[in-house]
């Protein structure tokens, strides 16, 4: 059992990263210690072979998005990290709000609200940041939020008055179906 927890610990280490290498040095030592694992999980014994392997299947599942945040400063490294980016967003969000429930702005916009809230933390911003570098882009961003924003309203009208809802739908199918 010592020598699987050595070969935990030598991951660990790795992944901490102490040097500061960028992503692609991180991957390439990765590599390596994972190809000496494979050639140790096949000679170990049986109960410890299990556990190896399920960490050698676990690693290749998220390679690809594993080294990332060696490449982009800030970037949280571990899901505890970004557990707590996410939840400070929530709370700020209720204390602004007064509820006790994240508001449904940031359900319909998230995508939006959660990086500017993000963003905002890590520098102050200046106002010729705010405008769009992309325009299309920035409009097809608008237009997403339009489409989610509309799907609520019709989610409501439906809510508030269901026949009434249900007969305009009926009323506009006989119209568009031909005579």
């Amino acid at each position: 059992m010592k020598a699987a927890f050595r070969w935990v610990e030598r991951v660990a280490e790795f992944l901490t990263n102490a040097s500061g290498q960028k992503g692609c040095h991180v991957k390439r030592r990765m590599a390596g210690l994972v190809g000496a694992l494979e050639h140790a999980v096949r000679r170990a014994r049986s109960p410890h072979r299990a556990a190896l392997a399920h960490f050698l299947l676990e690693t290749r599942r998220y390679w690809p998005g594993l080294f990332h945040c060696y490449d982009v400063p800030g970037l949280p490294r571990t899901d505890n990290d970004l557990e707590h980016l996410f939840g400070s967003c929530r709370y700020h969000e209720r204390r602004a709000s007064g509820r006790r429930r994240g508001s449904e702005g940031l359900v319909v916009r998230g995508q939006v609200r959660v990086v500017a809230a993000v963003a905002t933390r890590l520098a102050p911003t200046v106002g010729a940041e705010l405008a769009p570098k992309d325009i299309i882009a920035w409009r097809n961003l608008r237009a997403s939020l339009r489409r989610r924003k509309y799907a609520r309203i019709l989610g409501r009208r439906f809510r508030a008055n269901p026949n009434a809802y249900l007969a305009a739908i009926e009323r506009e199918l006989r119209r568009a179906l031909p005579a």
